[in-house]
């Protein structure tokens, strides 16, 4: 078992978390209780990991990222070292791969919550952030929660868009999921199937856990 990849893949998940999930639940709560000019094409921005290969993902990103780049250099000139093959840089596509594995969740989880709920706390004199802290918040948790376990399981297990960012550097940018890779290439198939078996435990507990929150939502929809 290679424990710092282990550590890197934790650090790496808790780090997206930590940036993604307040993001999420803004973003989650707008689409799914407004409706504007432009809402498809953000729904749609935000669901294009799901459906565009990992390379492509990753040598797009790679090119943002690149000392080529405005960001690259604007990242080289106040931070002093490169955005592309950094645990920063890292930290950056895991944020932009695993957006839809947050918002979309939490979006469901909102547009479960009847209007009239809301409507109700506006008119005993709630203000809308009140609303959000005592009435919606704690009725859409399974939503949130199930972001929260999502994005962290898919961040230990991504692989494509993590190779081409971060490379294989070891302590630094070499995740668990990588290192299996790299076993496999040594054929060191003993250590490829602990590490395998490892985020074949998370994956599965992660979906039963995705599961059981998921028809809580469900059943708070059909309620409504």
């Amino acid at each position: 078992m290679d424990w710092r990849a282990f550590q890197l893949s934790v650090e790496l998940a808790f780090g997206t978390l930590i940036i993604l999930l307040p993001f999420s639940i803004w973003l989650g709560r707008l689409l799914a209780t407004r409706r504007f000019p432009g809402r498809g094409f953000i729904e749609a921005a935000v669901a294009l990991p799901l459906v565009l290969p990992p390379t492509v993902i990753g040598f797009y990103l790679l090119t943002a990222f690149g000392a080529g780049s405005a960001l690259g250099q604007a990242w080289q000139n106040i931070f002093g070292s490169g955005l592309a093959f950094s645990f920063e840089g890292l930290l950056l596509a895991s944020v932009l791969v695993n957006l839809p594995f947050a918002v979309q969740p939490i979006q469901n989880a909102f547009s479960a919550i009847p209007p009239a709920l809301r409507e109700a706390g506006a008119t005993a004199g709630m203000p809308p952030w009140r609303v959000l802290l005592r009435v919606e918040l704690p009725l859409a948790w399974p939503g949130i929660a199930t972001a929260a376990v999502l994005t962290f399981a898919h961040t230990l297990g991504e692989f494509g868009v993590v190779l081409m960012v971060g490379g294989s550097i070891p302590g630094e940018t070499q995740t668990i999921a990588i290192a299996i890779y790299d076993r496999v290439q040594a054929f060191d198939d003993a250590g490829a199937a602990v590490m395998s078996a490892a985020l074949l435990g998370v994956s599965v507990v992660a979906l039963g856990i995705t599961n059981t929150l998921s028809r809580r939502v469900g059943r708070r929809r059909r309620d409504a």
